[in-house]
């Protein structure tokens, strides 16, 4: 395989997919999305979409094919427990159109934790994987989840999810790091919205957002934040942004 030359910038991208009914009315609050997307952020890979489905057969299934014919990687969050609305091993199943049966790898990890006689039903329905699919450890609760393709398949508690994910980056490919960069504007959001959309436009290998924000002393004011792939480049983004301040502070003390 020929290496892609240095000067091209291979983006890696992720898709999100959380599941549960108890997210979608409030009565979980979800702590997994920011969590994800700034480990993503900080190993090179991209987020691009998060998705909150109800534990739907039909909506799990087309949610998940559509990220994962989008994105590099998908990772699903939550409904693989041992309860009947857990029902995500089984869109992933149909999704992937493979079968799905109690797994002997993960029915031994159960048992690392739980005692044979009180393997019921309910707890085999968490030993339940894919055909072909690769289980990632859980060494909080010991339910491990699954990858098959490019869909990683993880917990909704945060700190199992969390633990989850640790096991699985690294078997990922990651791109190169987003780079950041704050400025303080000490002005209103509407006082630079037309030259820092210009800056924007010229620089078009950087993302340039503007964040209001209320200051204590001094009153309405605003971040703007510069990322990019490229140090110079944003280097050269954020000299603009800076020189663009400097004039319409001179303009407005007139």
């Amino acid at each position: 395989m020929t290496a892609a030359p240095p000067h091209i910038i291979i983006t890696i991208t992720a898709g999100l997919l959380v599941i549960g009914d108890e997210i979608l009315s409030g009565r979980t609050k979800d702590k997994n999305i920011g969590y994800i997307a700034e480990y993503l952020t900080s190993i090179g890979i991209e987020l691009r979409e998060v998705r909150v489905v109800p534990d739907v057969e039909a909506e799990i299934v087309g949610a998940l094919n559509a990220l994962r014919n989008r994105y590099t990687y998908v990772f699903t969050t939550g409904g693989i427990g041992p309860t009947h609305d857990d029902i995500t091993a089984d869109c992933v199943a149909k999704a992937f159109g493979v079968s799905i049966d109690v797994d002997p790898r993960a029915r031994a990890m159960l048992l690392q934790r739980i005692p044979e006689k009180d393997l019921n039903e309910a707890r085999l329905r968490m030993a339940r994987i894919p055909a072909g699919a690769d289980l990632i450890v859980n060494k909080v609760s010991s339910a491990p989840g699954f990858h098959i393709g490019n869909v990683f398949v993880m917990a909704g508690v945060p700190s199992i999810m969390q633990a989850m994910l640790d096991e699985v980056v690294p078997t990922l490919k990651t791109g190169v790091k987003m780079l950041s960069e704050s400025v303080r504007a000490d002005l209103r959001e509407g006082d630079i919205g037309t030259p820092l959309g210009e800056i924007a436009k010229a620089h078009t290998e950087t993302i340039i957002g503007s964040y209001p924000f209320i200051d204590e002393q001094r009153g309405p004011n605003t971040n703007i934040v510069i990322r990019s792939r490229d140090a110079q480049k944003l280097a050269a983004a954020k000299r603009e942004v800076e020189d663009m301040l400097a004039r319409v502070k001179a303009t407005l003390r007139r």
